[in-house]
């Protein structure tokens, strides 16, 4: 189990939703370790996607892990999930220890280079219920996350999320706000990104 001071942990002062970043919550060794059995171990997928009407291949990969195969939907994408390995559990306990919940599902993310990213969007479908809590937590290369308000013009937070690093996001941030990784022209080494969530 992770020590955790009370230092560890940031909480960003912003309306209509509550964000907190514990930028080591796991060591270099650790995440180091972990990177490469995720990289190595889980069946990533690339699915299509549709936008303005174009097809074209998601720009990353995608595994999907929960419990009772309930599946998860977003973006017209529907994903069947696998069931939780040792590896992932070790994961989850170690993220539920801290965040008080029991998690279902995780949608893992490979952004293989810089050009890999996700755009605009709010973990909102409606199988996550009111209010989700999100918990994201990141391996490999740091990558620039930016949250942007509705309806605040400049209402803006921009984060760079560390190795080893966990962000939540909980209360109504995914009804009030959006988020992005978004492409970056520097060469960038592979991220990995875990996304626990409770579907409903």
């Amino acid at each position: 189990m992770n020590s955790l001071f009370p230092s560890d942990k940031i909480t960003f002062d912003i309306p209509n939703g509550i964000v907190e970043y514990y930028p080591n919550f796991f060591n270099t060794l650790q995440a180091k370790e972990l990177f490469n059995k995720l990289y190595h171990e889980i069946p990533w997928q690339q699915d299509e996607i549709t936008v303005f009407g174009k097809t074209h291949p998601q720009p990353r990969l995608t595994a999907l892990f929960g419990n009772e195969g309930k599946p998860y939907s977003y973006s017209n994408i529907v994903m069947q999930p696998h069931s939780w390995n040792s590896l992932l559990t070790f994961i989850k306990n170690e993220v539920e220890e801290i965040c008080k919940e029991n998690f279902t599902t995780v949608l893992l993310n490979l952004y293989r280079d810089g050009k890999d990213s996700n755009g605009w969007h709010a973990d909102n479908e409606k199988e996550l219920g009111r209010n989700p809590v999100i918990a994201s937590v990141s391996f490999g290369a740091e990558r620039s996350f930016h949250l942007q308000h509705n309806t605040i013009s400049d209402a803006k937070l921009k984060l760079t999320l560390q190795n080893g690093s966990l962000l939540l996001m909980k209360g109504e941030t995914q009804h009030y706000w959006k988020h992005q990784i978004p492409k970056t022209a520097k060469e960038i080494k592979p991220r990995i990104n875990l996304t626990f969530r409770i579907i409903k």
